[in-house]
């Protein structure tokens, strides 16, 4: 069957936001196991951003690239083997295919049914694009591992990132005592009004010594890190005795030296994570889109979007992300009003 065209964004050589190209592309066929989606909106997250530079650790580009993995959109064309879905149904895609081998940025896409959940009616496409990078990651270490109890302390690094403001409203959501940080003065109301218990600035105050203020000396029971680095080592000694590290990024390049001494004292767990720890397994996987659809579809956990773009403006909303100043999630609308 013919598909026609459709405008596609690749780049063709590693580099800052203006490599990226909007090419009109022939769509293609889905092979087995495939699905061809219409586009309707899709999230930026900070790994497209270092995939595109070169900086990405779990995969290089393989060019000329194409990017992105959050989208929400409707169902064109089925391949074989897929079963579970019907032409013109609205999908969104979990993060966990490889980006070297499906991507979104496009008017069209085809990625795999594995990939493929129904998001709740309620959710509109330019909130339903930004829920499952943020929430699958916030999951693990705030549901699967850690079984929070009402007031424990959940402290949260580089806050103001999609993955930060969606772990602030699950673990307010969950009834924990929020502590969470940037290093913007000017963003520190803008992590309260995303519900923060207490916004800690780390240009201007001591982190270790604020999180013992707010936690009368017990330090906090879950970190969520996206830091990495030389951070650890304030990270250990903010932690509660038996608390827990997750760390999900490498933002800060520098090694990241284990602080044994502090940590065996402490008997601090720190943890490496990714959202493949969920969607890996099929079980766990099920489990967390069926809370993490519940908890959106009821209202109870609302995406926070910073700013929307047009796909034209893909360059713009790539150098946007780059600034830092967002505090929430980029969403690129394509081809829907919503």
């Amino acid at each position: 069957m013919e598909h026609g065209m459709a405008k596609t964004v690749r780049f063709h050589e590693l580099g800052p936001a203006d490599v990226l190209r909007i090419e009109e592309l022939p769509v293609g066929e889905p092979g087995p196991g495939e699905v061809l989606i219409q586009v309707a909106a899709f999230g930026i997250n900070r790994s497209e951003v270092q995939m595109r530079t070169g900086e990405y650790p779990l995969v290089d580009a393989q060019l000329p690239s194409g990017l992105g993995k959050e989208a929400v959109g409707f169902i064109r064309a089925i391949g074989p083997d897929v079963d579970d879905f019907v032409t013109g149904e609205r999908v969104a895609t979990l993060p966990c295919f490889d980006m070297s081998e499906y991507s979104v940025y496009a008017e069209q896409a085809i990625v795999p049914a594995f990939s493929l959940v129904r998001p709740p009616d309620s959710l509109p496409n330019t909130l339903a694009a930004a829920v499952w990078q943020q929430y699958l990651t916030a999951y693990g270490p705030l549901v699967l591992y850690s079984n929070l109890q009402e007031g424990d302390a959940v402290l949260i690094t580089a806050a103001t990132s999609s993955v930060g403001t969606g772990a602030i409203r699950m673990a307010k959501m969950l009834g924990a005592n929020v502590i969470a940080t940037t290093r913007s003065g000017e963003k520190a109301q803008a992590l309260l009004d995303t519900g923060a218990d207490h916004a800690v600035v780390t240009s201007t105050e001591n982190l270790v010594e604020r999180v013992h203020e707010i936690t009368n000396g017990e330090g906090a029971r879950v970190i969520l890190d996206p830091i990495s680095g030389p951070i650890l080592e304030e990270l250990v000694a903010c932690a509660s005795y038996r608390g827990a590290i997750f760390l999900y990024g490498r933002l800060d390049s520098r090694p990241t030296l284990f602080p044994l001494v502090q940590a065996m004292t402490k008997a601090v767990a720190v943890q490496g994570y990714t959202l493949w720890e969920i969607v890996n397994d099929d079980q766990i996987k099920e489990r967390a889109v069926a809370d993490i659809n519940n908890w959106t579809g009821e209202g109870r956990l609302t995406p926070q979007i910073d700013r929307i773009f047009e796909l034209d403006d893909i360059v713009e909303a790539h150098r946007y992300m780059e600034s830092n100043q967002q505090v929430g999630k980029i969403v690129v609308r394509v081809n829907s009003p919503g």
